[in-house]
């Protein structure tokens, strides 16, 4: 089974990299965005896509060239499930996983305490497993599971 651990950068990305373990026990390789964010991979195959601000003046063209970019990777590396914290430059490779019938779990952001993620919104129904790391958000998204913190 190949993994694909889906997160943009700073405090996304050191969440999914909370998972490593996992990441060490399965075909996996990470997408996060192409930041001055330095991170440690860890022998981790990596892929960086464009960095993508919905506040920006070239918000479409950016996020057009973000799918392309997402579509290249996800059909060369062909994961069976992403698993994602999101955010923005996430959303192309968790939408592929959906079109492309594979297995996409969610996991809402633990800053996230008490009001949900624009990301998770837009996921919370296409996802085949919702992880939230706060009770409280249980209210938001019903059908989730509350897994506590990946910290």
């Amino acid at each position: 089974m190949k993994i694909c651990f889906a997160a943009s950068s700073g405090g996304h990305l050191e969440q999914i990299m909370m998972l490593y373990p996992l990441m060490k026990k399965h075909d996996s390789f990470i997408l996060s965005e192409k930041t001055t964010y330095k991170f440690n991979p860890k022998e981790i195959n990596t892929h960086m896509v464009i960095q993508i601000n919905r506040r920006e003046i070239l918000f479409v063209f950016k996020m057009f060239f973000l799918f392309l970019q997402s579509l290249f990777i996800f059909l060369k590396e062909k994961p069976d499930v992403v698993i994602s914290t999101g955010a923005l430059a996430t959303i192309p490779i968790c939408l592929y996983a959906k079109f492309f019938k594979k297995k996409l779990i969610f996991i809402e952001s633990f800053s996230k305490i008490t009001t949900p993620t624009i990301t998770g919104k837009l996921m919370y129904k296409r996802a085949d497993l919702f992880l939230i790391q706060w009770e409280e958000l249980k209210r938001y998204y019903p059908n989730s599971t509350y897994g506590g913190g990946i910290y």
